[in-house]
Order: C-alpha cells, then structure tokens, then sequence
C-alpha cells in the first residue's frame, strides 16, 4: 500500500489499534485490582469502575516518552506502512485473545512490541529493527518484576517495622483505607504506560500517510481515544487472570496488597517517565511475589509463578511469528 491510503482504511487501522487498546485493559485488568479485590476491600464491579477512572486520567500526570518510543524507537519510522501495523496490530491481539482465554498473565506490552518486530522483520529484515530500543524494552522483561519484587519486598518490611506495636485488627482497618490510594497509584501507572504503546502506533499510521506533516508528534485526540479505550476494557475486567493474580500466586492481607501496588506503581512511573514501555502484568507480579517471599519462601507457588515467567519468554517471539506470518501472507494477497 502507498501514501495515498484511502480515508476509510486508515479509519478502519485505527479502529483495530482501540480494539487492541481495549483488549488491553480487559487483558490487564487484574494487574490494577487484583491485590484490592483478593483482600476483599473492594466488590470486583467496583474495584473495575475505579481502575477504570484512573486509567483514563492518567495522560494528566505523565508525558508521551512511551508513546514516542513504541512509535519510532522499536522499528525504523521509515518503513511504516498500514500493512505492517496491521500485520504488528494481528499479532498481538492474536497473543493476548489466547493468554485470555487461558487466563494467562502475559504481557499485552511486549506482545505490541513482538508484533513490530516481526512484521518489521518480514518487510525489511533485521535492518528495521532499532535495536536501542529492543533491548532497553527487553531488559525491562527481566528488571521490572525484579525492581517491583525489592520495592514491594522493603515496603513491606518498613511499614511491619512502623506497626509492630498495633494489633492486628487495627492494621488491617488502616490497610484497607491505604488500599484505594495504592490501587489507584498502580492504574495510573498503568494507563499511563499501556496506553501510550497504542497512542505510539496510531501516531506513527498517521504520520507515515502525511497525516501529521514533517514532525512526529501524538495529537490530543489520539491519547483521549487510547485512554478511553483502554478505561472501557478495564470496566469490562479480566476475571481469569484477575483469579491468577490475586490469590493463586500467593494469599494476600490488605497491608501486602498495599505494599505490591505501591512498589508496582513506583517501578511503572519511574519507567514512564524514562520512556520504557514496562509490562504492568510482569511488574505487579514481581511485587506480589516479593510481599508473599517476606511473609516466608512457601507461601509462594513457585510453580506456578515459574509457568508465567515462561509465558513473558515466550510472549515476544510468538507474538513476532503471527505477525510476520500475517504480513507476508497480506503481502501475497496484495
């Protein structure tokens, strides 16, 4: 396809990158509320509404660092074309449809970036990739549940140390207070680097039909309808993995659910605003483990955790093979 792209297609890419952006917040939903929901302060349909809120105002507390990574720092902007965003789009939609289904908390994150990769791969070869870019993204497979874990791991041994001399009831009455503020920090983590992954793909379609001059840039718009997007995916919830994350990696109080989010949320910020597009599914599990390890090392199910860790290995390079296989078929076809 050329330039000179009808309305109507361009129209009809962008619906599908919303439709992935919904998927998105359906997907991970459970990283926002599972903590929240497993320690019972808050019903699931509302626990949903307010992660959902949070979601969409986080565009006011952050810049679009991710946003211009995803659209220009994963592959070479100048080999953008609609069949490749839509080769990339299949991809990890494909992913995230069977993780769902599966109630599988992989990470909706890197199967976008997976889905770039090869579909860039399938056009131009390994000279498409922006290798800066890849590997700063792949190291945070590996560094942000790492970081989450010690976060969340030294949370929880300050504030045991601060109310060592409170009884447990008493604790427990404050954490479930504390538990809106951390579950709400954590969705605004969320929405602020989740959603700009797709406001970066729409952004770079647009820019590489003309649509936004010589310059990249994000129009208002387009953050407005990703916010929006992925805000009505997280209402909609994703009980499966919301069921995974909440209680069978490890049981959780309301003063641990407290820790996880408030180490999740600090690891997602500091990555949004370095320009890293994180996975909040690997971040908050990182955190939920390391509440459960300070507990004590078995009420972790390390089997289970292991099974997810091998979902995020695996989640880059499937991602990557569906879409390289979409676009050469497209190819063909065109």
């Amino acid at each position: 396809m050329d330039a000179s792209l009808a309305f109507p297609l361009l129209a009809g890419l962008i619906a599908v990158a919303l439709f992935f952006d919904f998927l998105n917040g359906l997907h991970d939903a459970a990283n926002s509320i599972a903590t929240i929901v497993s320690t019972r302060v808050l019903r699931p349909q509302f626990a949903v509404a307010w992660a959902a809120f949070f979601n969409f105002i986080a565009f006011l507390f952050f810049g679009l660092h991710v946003a211009e990574t995803l659209g220009t720092g994963i592959i070479d902007p100048s080999i953008v074309t609609p069949q490749l965003i839509f080769a990339a789009l299949t991809g990890a939609i494909v992913w995230n449809i069977i993780t769902w289904i599966f109630g599988i908390p992989s990470s909706s994150s890197h199967a976008l970036v997976g889905g770039l990769v090869g579909a860039g791969w399938a056009k131009a070869g390994f000279s498409s990739v922006v290798f800066s870019g890849l590997f700063k993204t792949v190291g945070a497979i590996f560094l942000s549940p790492a970081i989450g874990f010690v976060l969340a791991l030294f949370l929880i041994l300050i504030v045991s140390w601060i109310f060592v001399r409170q009884t447990p009831f008493a604790v427990d009455r404050t954490f479930r207070m504390m538990q809106f503020v951390s579950a709400s920090l954590y969705s605004l983590g969320h929405g602020g680097n989740d959603a700009q992954k797709t406001m970066g793909i729409i952004a770079i379609l647009l820019y590489s039909q003309g649509q936004l001059g010589s310059t990249f840039y994000v129009p208002l718009w387009v953050v407005l309808s990703c916010q929006s997007a992925m805000a009505l995916g997280t209402l909609f919830g994703g009980w499966r993995i919301v069921h995974t994350m909440g209680s069978k990696i490890t049981r959780l109080n309301p003063m641990q659910g407290f820790c996880a989010e408030t180490g999740g949320a600090l690891t997602l910020f500091g990555a949004t605003w370095l320009g890293i597009p994180v996975s909040t599914t690997h971040t908050i599990t990182g955190a939920i483990v390391g509440v459960g390890a300070a507990r004590r090392l078995s009420a972790v199910r390390w089997g289970l955790a292991g099974n997810i860790v091998i979902a995020w290995i695996v989640t880059m390079p499937a991602a990557a093979i569906v879409s390289a296989l979409v676009y050469m078929a497209a190819d063909l076809i065109g």
